[in-house]
């Protein structure tokens, strides 16, 4: 009896388990509301992120339509079609200014990414080891020099070569309408060439990722089959990497379209369409940079109109841009479900 006195009650099972299940479920139903409201001011507050960027363009594109609202009131549409720019008797057309922001800008892609492409093909995909990180270091530090640097280098450098070349292209090409006029070096030639250098680390930089991260099983694949190495990239590698590619081309006109100062120390800034090469020439930006210090009268709500004018050509250029790599995403989807 003793024995069976000394020995201590049991619990009722299930109890003790029980309340401490009851108490992880508590902590875990308390962690799982804060978690909760964790993701929510997440949610939200990334939302707003994205929404003050909206907001800025919002407001950006009517502040401008508000300044500029007074000669588009006047001039309406035609303004973008007429090629006089006169303050003197306040006629204003913006043709020129377009043509040359166009011409100035397509002509840096044509040249520029060629280059940007075939470097990051060679840094990424032919270089040796050694050799990739300090001629990417090189090239994408032309990114950090500042424009105006550009084009004091295109002053003193530029220009006066290009006038020789100038004068050799005027004398072999000149029967062609464009390699006409004066061999003077400030030439819408020259504006290319300076956007081009300019925008070249752009393309190369994000094209040398792209490439980058395109998977080593496309390369061995291609290899495995018998492929060269030219066959594995331009077939597989660059298939694979192409929007990637079409949105570092867009990034580099972006940032041929928007550039101001180094353009506006090279072009010559004349205030005509014109097809030569070899004429001056001027953009909506270096318009802009010329004239608005000293605009008065109806000159600034034309002013304001070209910056409004600049302001939709960039939208409308992305726009179109962004609908091709969209096209070129589900293209490549169509072909890796093949």
């Amino acid at each position: 009896m003793a024995s069976q006195s000394a020995v201590p009650p049991s619990p009722t099972p299930g109890l003790a388990p029980a309340a401490s299940e009851g108490r992880d479920s508590g902590s875990s139903l308390q962690g799982g509301q804060f978690a909760g409201a964790g993701d929510k001011i997440f949610y939200w507050g990334t939302a707003a992120f994205a929404g003050v960027a909206l907001l800025l363009c919002v407001l950006i594109g009517l502040n401008l339509y508000r300044a500029a609202a007074p000669a588009i009131h006047e001039y309406g549409g035609a303004f973008l079609k007429n090629s006089t720019w006169d303050p003197n008797t306040d006629v204003y057309g913006a043709w020129p200014y377009i043509y040359g922001t166009l011409v100035s800008s397509l002509l840096a892609l044509v040249i520029a990414v060629p280059i940007s492409i075939g470097t990051a093909i060679f840094l990424t995909e032919l270089a040796p080891r050694w050799m990739r990180t300090p001629v990417g270091f090189l090239v994408e530090l032309l990114a950090a020099v500042p424009s105006v640097v550009y084009g004091l280098w295109g002053i003193f450098v530029m220009v006066p070569a290009l006038r020789s070349v100038q004068e050799v292209l005027k004398a072999r090409l000149g029967f062609l309408p464009f390699f006409q006029g004066p061999a003077q070096g400030y030439s819408m030639m020259a504006g290319a060439l300076i956007l081009a250098i300019m925008i070249l680390p752009f393309v190369t930089s994000v094209s040398r990722e792209v490439i980058k991260a395109v998977p080593r099983t496309q390369r061995e694949a291609a290899f495995g089959l018998g492929a060269t190495h030219w066959e594995a990239i331009k077939g597989p590698i660059l298939r694979y990497a192409r929007s990637g590619i079409m949105g570092a081309i867009v990034l580099g006109l972006a940032r041929a379209v928007g550039e101001t100062m180094a353009i506006t120390m090279v072009i010559g800034n004349g205030n005509k369409a014109s097809l030569s090469l070899l004429e001056p020439g001027n953009t909506l930006a270096s318009a802009l940079a010329n004239q608005f210090a000293e605009a008065g009268g109806k000159q600034l709500p034309a002013l304001m109109y070209l910056a409004l004018t600049l302001f939709g050509v960039t939208i409308i250029i992305n726009a179109i841009a962004r609908l091709m790599i969209v096209n070129m995403s589900r293209g490549m989807a169509g072909m890796v479900r093949d």
